[in-house]
């Protein structure tokens, strides 16, 4: 460590916590650098102390052992300072919902976190300031970017307050009676006064350039942040030890080039809400780059650097795989180590991660080869940022001997016993656990130390594009994993506690996305999120990004998003941000719902942006109920009035009734979703997509574009397609036919107006033996198999932990062979999915670019209450190039009819409107493997079709020569 070091106070001369050997600097002339520096021991990450007031750490009551440590001779008021029910908004405003006008109010400080509480009020203070009234209350701007709090009082700060000190001291707002008695007193919120006075737009994480390596870390409630810098990701002793300066919030150092391939991590001194104490600990750079195995220290990485880029990188923007529109996408969602980790085709060294992808020979390249070459256009990657409950370093991981569970009965929770036993110490988990949004997940890389995983993403974005597939990377900056200071992989709430995550009106972390939800209304964490962005973008080269729980951000940081990275362009920035597109999941719920937080991205709200949502209404109408209901629930294509199961859905009209409803559903959806689109409904109604209703009141159709929608039918979430039809068919019915019904469902996704979306393995039938969350379920339940061979049906009883209320559902279809298909029905389905991605890119009709080509030229028969239950016809009509009506899209059909048949019985369908068409089976059906499609007909005289059971066709009318 440097010796002679000196102290300077600032004007807010309080005293400054002193750690144990080490002193904080204040000294902006002293010499914060040497290259000779005593050896130091590595710090602690946390110095803990002895709780005495804090606010519980969550929405939900704390455990006994960490209540609020209060004397027992001191009688609280109702508002005490273990929460922070006053909200400091701007740098002269605190709001507060004390309802006592006759009370003064007061600000309290300490910058040792001393404040305690007495029968005659807070003491411990270094300063007490008043606080008066505001008589105009809140002003818009603060009610509008804060509206849970729109009703509070305000009350002026002097301006004679240093706030910019006063905001690094533990705080409270005290309301005092006029005989001096307290009646109330609560702790604050921070993040809008942060934003009022810090917010900054200068360079942030570790800055290269060509003399030097210059860091900035945004940390304005810190008293004092130093810098440790290690030559070895762990272990050893620090290189250099030094102080950063601090200027408008953001501490930063200049420090030498030799720092680059070295790691870091900072040291905060800062007051925690959590523990109402002064703080000391080490935490990752929030922009980090590149980190350590461990996670706990963070790569000085220029990702820049040439030896960071696989060959012929500078140049991939130019081999992208063509992109004429957005409305031309279909998504397959995978994840990385689903991919590979039990393909023996792939090097053993690099199963599971990165590199398999590079790997030309394999039968997960080989399969994604031939979805490519049908059409697919898009691969989705499961988070592969630094996530939790995966250690970076193999060598620790725990196994289980495979060949030993395959002995085992497929109904056994044998096998479940022995994945979760080892669950958290083997290579699985999904990632949806974010410690670091900017850094690649190590346990993907074949080193998790130094660049690999940088080298290694790369070379897997490369690889994907030069087999025709641009990459999609799910992002989560809805939560966090950690908060607090105890917890190792808690970054964010270590930089600055208490902004980055969402707390309620008292104070506690909302936990309604999972954990730690995460604040984007809050300036510096939005630009965190944006500047992430970019860096996948920029940097990486990945071509889009699918938000998680979307509907918890702020629309408006989506919007700011979208322009962000429709700004990068190839010449500047190395990549066309033009073709960059995002999507996620806006789904309404928890503190931000009704836009309690402002105006977040739900599906209603993004709509109009451009931005896609996944559209849960086609997925539940088609398979019936929803994630959250009775497994049992039909729907469609799984045979609600048509082949009912055991589960009372109620009378044969009640039935009818349902099946009727769910098909304006799936009608709205076929026409993207669209908010506008006027369709028959089942009552013989022409009514608005909007206007047809959920059974909560919701409007089915909400889009303003085709973009806006992303059907589907299965995703990562709950049971695999396969495995929910095995669920809600009848159990009468043969395993051919559940094949059948899966992809007639897979049909309605792929054939339908908006952005299809499939889930790995749909198309070869996946199961996870009816896993319904099988997030850390290991490679034994999320088992992909590229060969063929099997589709993992019958591995066992699913984890007990989300499945064991359906055990007994699940327990006699596992254990029942006629469930399992054999491999010539797993083949049969992969033809049948590549036909339907050659029928979709066969012609731009299935794939029209604006609301109004699709109103203009999409219309459903067999509607109305004559409809014949169980089939769906839309017919797609295009233009003629002398003709002043429709413009001529498509140059080899004119008019395409698709009718789908959920009916286990033929049908034959007379369709008045169709009358005289010269439509034939689309060539793609008529050289089908699947014998039943061939049989399919049509009758131009009568306008009569005839369809097979449970089968999809498609009929297309050629333009004369």
């Amino acid at each position: 460590m440097p010796t002679s070091l000196t102290c300077s106070l600032s004007p807010f001369a309080f005293p400054l916590l002193h750690r144990q050997n080490l002193h904080f600097l204040s000294s902006p002339s002293r010499k914060l650098h040497s290259n000779t520096v005593p050896k130091l021991r590595s710090p602690p990450i946390l110095r803990s102390r002895s709780r005495r007031i804090g606010y519980p750490r969550s929405s939900m009551a704390a455990p006994a052992d960490e209540q609020p440590a209060i004397a027992d001779n001191i009688s609280l008021p109702q508002d005490s300072l273990s929460y922070a029910r006053a909200y400091w908004v701007t740098k002269s405003l605190i709001a507060w919902n004390v309802d006592d006008n006759e009370a003064s109010v007061h600000l309290y400080a300490s910058r040792n976190a001393n404040l305690f509480l007495t029968d005659e009020g807070v003491q411990g203070q270094d300063v007490k300031i008043q606080l008066e009234p505001a008589q105009c209350g809140l002003p818009g701007s603060i009610m509008q970017k804060i509206p849970h709090i729109m009703n509070y009082r305000a009350f002026r700060v002097p301006d004679s307050a240093d706030v910019e000190n006063l905001l690094k001291c533990q705080l409270a707002v005290v309301s005092l009676c006029v005989d001096g008695n307290c009646k109330s007193a609560t702790g604050l919120q921070l993040p809008g006064v942060l934003d009022d006075m810090f917010a900054y737009t200068g360079p942030l994480g570790a800055v290269f350039s060509k003399e030097a390596i210059r860091i900035h870390l945004w940390a304005p409630t810190a008293q004092m942040v130093h810098v440790y810098v290690y030559k070895d990701p762990f272990g050893g002793d620090p290189l250099d030890y030094v102080q950063l300066k601090e200027q408008n919030g953001v501490w930063s150092f200049v420090g030498p080039r030799s720092w680059e391939g070295c790691y870091y991590v900072y040291e905060v001194s800062v007051y925690h809400p959590s523990t109402s104490q002064i703080e000391t600990y080490t935490v990752n750079d929030p922009y980090a780059r590149g980190i350590s195995s461990d996670g706990k220290r963070t790569l000085f990485v220029n990702l820049d650097c040439e030896k960071l880029k696989p060959a012929g990188w500078d140049e991939l923007a130019d081999e992208k795989p063509i992109l004429h529109s957005f409305s031309d996408i279909t998504i397959y969602e995978l994840h990385v180590r689903d991919f590979s980790a039990m393909d023996s085709t792939v090097d053993p060294d690099i199963r599971g991660g990165y590199l398999a992808f590079t790997s030309q020979d394999s039968a997960g390249v080989s399969h994604l080869k031939k979805l490519s070459d049908a059409g697919l256009t898009h691969v989705h990657l499961l988070p592969c940022f630094q996530f939790a409950g995966v250690d970076d370093n193999r060598s620790k991981w725990k196994h289980l001997d495979y060949a030993e569970l395959a002995k085992l009965p497929p109904d056994s929770e044998k096998q479940q016993a022995e994945v979760t036993s080892i669950q958290d110490e083997d290579g699985y988990n999904w990632g949806y656990n974010p410690v670091l949004w900017g850094v690649p997940k190590g346990s993907y890389a074949s080193d998790p130390n130094g660049p690999s995983r940088i080298i290694e993403f790369r070379k897997m974005i490369q690889a994907l594009n030069r087999i025709g597939l641009r990459v999609v990377l799910d992002v989560v900056y809805n939560h966090l994993h950690a908060s607090g200071p105890l917890d190792e992989n808690s970054v964010l709430d270590k930089v600055v506690p208490g902004y980055y995550l969402r707390r309620n009106t008292d104070g506690c972390i909302e936990h309604s996305t999972c954990i730690n939800n995460t604040a984007s209304e809050h300036l510096m964490a939005e630009r965190l999120i944006i500047d992430d962005l970019l860096c996948w973008s920029a940097d990486y080269k990945v071509d889009g990004f699918r938000f998680d729980l979307m509907g918890h951000i702020m629309k408006r940081t989506m919007v700011k998003a979208k322009s962000a990275l429709n700004s990068l362009s190839k010449d500047e920035d190395g990549v066309d941000g033009s073709k960059i597109y995002i999507y996620g999941e806006g789904w309404d719920f928890g503190e931000v719902a009704k836009n309690k937080r402002g105006i977040n991205a739900s599906q209603v709200n993004i709509s109009g942006t451009g931005i896609g949502s996944f559209n849960d209404r086609i997925r539940d109408a088609v398979l019936g109920g929803s994630p959250f209901g009775h497994p049992l629930q039909q729907g469609f294509v799984t045979g609600l009035s048509l082949q009912p199961n055991r589960y009372d859905h109620g009378t044969k009209f009640v039935t009818d009734s349902m099946l009727s409803v769910l098909v304006d559903h799936i009608q709205v959806g076929l026409a993207a979703n669209l908010r506008d689109f006027v369709l028959t409904n089942h009552r013989g109604e022409a009514m608005k997509g909007s206007e047809i209703l959920t059974h909560d009141g919701m409007p089915v159709g909400y889009t303003l574009s085709p973009t806006e929608t992303v059907n589907y039918v299965s995703a990562h979430d709950n049971e695999t397609l396969f495995d929910i039809i095995s669920l809600k068919t009848s159990e009468e019915i043969s395993v051919d036919d559940r094949c059948r019904i899966s992809h007639l469902a897979t049909s309605i996704v792929a054939l339908s107006q908006g952005l299809p979306f499939f889930h790995s393995g749909d198309e070869i039938l996946r199961s996870k033996s009816l896993d319904r969350d099988s997030y850390n379920s290991g490679d034994w339940f999320n088992r992909l198999d590229f060969s063929y061979e099997s589709n993992n049906w019958g591995v066992g009883l699913p984890p007990r932990e989300k499945n064991e209320k359906n055990w007994p559902l699940i327990k006699p279809r596992l254990a029942n062979p006629s469930f399992k298909p054999q491999k010539h029905l797993i083949l049969a389905a992969v033809e049948n999915f590549l036909d339907l991605l050659k029928i979709r890119y066969s012609t731009p009709l299935f794939r029209l670019k604006t609301a109004n080509a699709i109103q203009e030229r999409v219309r459903f028969h067999n509607v109305g209450p004559s409809w014949f239950r169980g089939a769906i016809v839309m017919s797609i009509e295009d233009g003629y190039e002398e003709s002043p009506g429709l413009a001529q899209l498509d140059p080899v059909y004119s008019y395409i009819v698709v009718v789908f048949n959920a009916s286990p019985k033929d049908v034959t369908l007379q369709i008045p409107a169709l009358k005289g068409r010269m439509l034939q089976l689309h060539p793609v059906q008529l050289g089908s493997a699947d014998n039943l499609v061939k049989e399919s007909s049509y009758v131009a005289i009568s306008g009569c079709f005839t369809i097979p059971q449970r089968t999809t066709s498609v009929f297309v009318e050629a333009r004369s020569t």
